[in-house]
């Protein structure tokens, strides 16, 4: 069972707070772990870009809740936030480019002050803006009116829910997230999102609770629209289900529980070729809060910045040279590329 901290390790002075800690633990494993072998044996090594298509923007670590899964150690107590002069070097390179896509992402990101304005600069560029929204945040007093600004702006939802009982959402993330979670989803709904004819696309996220790889997408996707409508009059479009990747407080959980060499064994017997060829890093460029460049969120949080020969910072963006380069990748690349994969968008490979 996962339990609630209430505080980031980060607040929490844990020697796991530090990526450089992370990464050495990862490191220990034995050659069995190699995952630029497996890469080599599928005949995909070195992996690299295809090219920009989703420039993924985390505008900080800022965050109401403090989730026990969370790779980001995101949290009330957290103080990294994305300037106004972070975000419009972000601006200049989607003017120079035809990237059709801006992911904004956190903490919650909709807690940075520059977030809504972010978000019309990107409308008015004529690009989809995706937000990674907790649905909580929702519900909170100084966002009482954003699901309307979200609508307005044709932003499209994607928002974590662990479960669809209360029971697996309120143990990962705190008693009574589940309720309000259902509250927020209620209310995006009745602004249209979700009923797949305004053009306001609702998708809902979920990760497993526990040391395990998520179920089939599809048919996990049926029973959550059965159960939430059946239950809630709840409605949405689509559902991602992602793995935990083994980093930051899953990575504490997986220690402390003693799940984490019997969980890394899984994601390694469970490598997907397939789904390695399909993996997120390939079509997206991850900025990090401060403006530092990435392959993806998840080498993001453990500052495995872009390869040495191309841009490292948003500000000096060079679509050209980012476009081909080669992909960071590590031990904990496993957690995309087992079963059916796993990114931002859900699984790489159908099920």
């Amino acid at each position: 069972m996962l339990s609630y901290p209430r505080t980031s390790m980060q607040a929490r002075r844990l020697p796991l707070a530090s990526s450089a800690a992370q990464r050495t633990t990862l490191g220990q494993l034995g050659d069995a772990y190699n995952f630029d072998e497996a890469l080599q044996e599928a005949g995909l090594w070195p992996l690299s870009s295809t090219g920009i298509e989703i420039l993924q923007v985390n505008v900080g670590k800022v965050c109401n809740q403090t989730c026990r899964h969370c790779h980001v150690d995101a949290g009330p107590d957290r103080r990294e936030v994305m300037t106004q002069e972070t975000m419009e070097a972000c601006l200049r390179a989607l003017r120079s480019t035809e990237i059709p896509v801006v992911d904004i992402t956190g903490g919650a990101p909709e807690m940075n002050p520059l977030f809504r304005w972010f978000v019309e600069q990107c409308r008015e560029l004529g690009r989809t803006v995706i937000d990674r929204c907790n649905l909580t945040i929702l519900e909170t007093a100084p966002h009482h009116d954003l699901a309307e600004f979200l609508a307005a702006h044709k932003v499209e939802l994607v928002c974590s829910l662990p479960h669809y009982r209360a029971l697996g959402t309120d143990r990962q993330r705190g008693d009574g997230v589940h309720a309000a979670s259902i509250r927020a989803l209620r209310r995006l709904n009745a602004l249209g999102y979700g009923d797949g004819v305004s053009g306001l696309r609702l998708v809902l996220v979920t990760n497993p609770v526990g040391a395990f790889l998520p179920s089939a997408q599809e048919s996990l996707e049926r029973d959550w629209k059965r159960e939430l409508w059946r239950n809630h009059g709840v409605k949405f479009d689509a559902l991602y289900t992602i793995t935990n990747m083994p980093i930051s407080r899953y990575l504490e959980w997986l220690l402390e529980s003693g799940n984490f060499e019997a969980y890394m064994e899984r994601l390694v017997l469970s490598f997907n070729a397939a789904a390695a060829s399909g993996v997120m890093c390939r079509n997206t460029l991850s900025v990090g809060w401060d403006g530092t460049l990435y392959d993806c969120d998840f080498n993001q949080m453990l500052e495995m910045p872009v390869e040495a020969s191309v841009p490292q910072h948003i500000r000096d963006f060079d679509a050209l040279l980012l476009d081909r380069r080669r992909i960071e990748t590590g031990r904990h690349c496993f957690g995309c590329t087992a079963g059916s994969g796993s990114s931002c968008g859900g699984a790489t490979v159908d099920t």
